[in-house]
């Protein structure tokens, strides 16, 4: 496991990737590239859309989904930011 760890500290990310809540009407995503090869980039956006495409942030799916999209830029090396239009960071009161 912790070889893991002392892999992704040693390798620096090939690509960034923001996505983008643009809202409740379809498409609800956006992918933009900030930095990485292009087809590299391109394939990773293609992947994203077709985990995404349909499901708004509040869809119980979304959650699972979001993991996923996570997990791939990990892997892929890919810098993954979501911008859902409100901050997360802050707990919820209610």
């Amino acid at each position: 496991m912790s070889d893991t760890a002392e892999l992704e500290t040693e390798e620096p990310p090939i690509g960034q990737a923001t996505i983008i809540y643009l809202g409740p009407a379809a498409p609800h995503w956006e992918i933009r590239a900030v930095f990485g090869e292009r087809e590299v980039m391109d394939s990773f956006r293609d992947r994203v859309n077709a985990r995404l495409l349909l499901l708004p942030p509040h869809d119980p799916q979304f959650r699972r989904n979001r993991e996923r999209v996570n997990r791939d830029g990990e892997r892929e090396r890919i810098v993954v930011e979501w911008d859902l239009g409100y901050p997360e960071d802050e707990p919820s009161e209610g």
